[in-house]
């Protein structure tokens, strides 16, 4: 593979150049990275829960502001690629998939955070039925949009197949070796 072809990042992660394979194993990190800044957004949240009613709003409004950082390195960088998908290799429908992706994280991080308010006015007004409702919604919006982006997922492990195949001729070519030193 050329050096042109290969992932180069600068100090910000930005995807500079590579080929539309070694973009796609830069989605994938960039979504494995984002899964585990939800579960640490998560955890913060709830330990700033656990304080209620002396909440350490400083403490959560850090967390908030390096959470926001990181997803927006993280969607800075998946649009890179996306742009990169388009006009660089011309894979239009992967690129088009990748951006719904990035739109379905979107509405899931905004219904995230209403989720987190919703939450704390429970804790706050247990009573109130209104909030009650909201959860509910919320929860279940949250959990149809995690189904929308397994789908979107799924679509893209499809469409990115052929991006592989070169590999697993390559894995092919080596073990037609192996069988072949095992047979003399």
């Amino acid at each position: 593979m050329a050096a042109e072809e290969r992932v180069q990042q600068d100090g910000s992660n930005n995807v500079k150049s590579c080929c539309p394979r070694d973009l796609m194993k830069r989605f994938y990190l960039l979504q494995e990275e984002r899964v585990q800044t939800y579960q640490l957004f998560e955890e913060g949240f709830k330990a700033y829960l656990n304080g209620s009613p002396n909440y350490n709003f400083n403490l959560y409004r850090q967390l908030v502001h390096e959470i926001t950082e990181t997803f927006n390195k993280i969607s800075k960088d998946i649009i890179s690629i996306i742009h990169q998908l388009q006009t660089v290799h011309n894979r239009v429908p992967l690129a088009s998939l990748l951006r719904k992706v990035q739109d379905a994280e979107q509405s899931k991080l905004e219904n995230t955070a209403k989720l987190q308010m919703t939450r704390q006015n429970l804790v706050d007004h247990p009573t109130e039925e209104q909030h009650r409702v909201e959860d509910a919604q919320l929860k279940q919006s949250v959990k149809e949009l995690v189904e929308k982006l397994v789908d979107l997922m799924e679509e893209i492990k499809y469409e990115s197949e052929d991006l592989y195949d070169d590999v697993d001729d390559d894995e092919k070519t080596d073990n037609d070796k192996d069988n072949l030193q095992v047979e003399r």
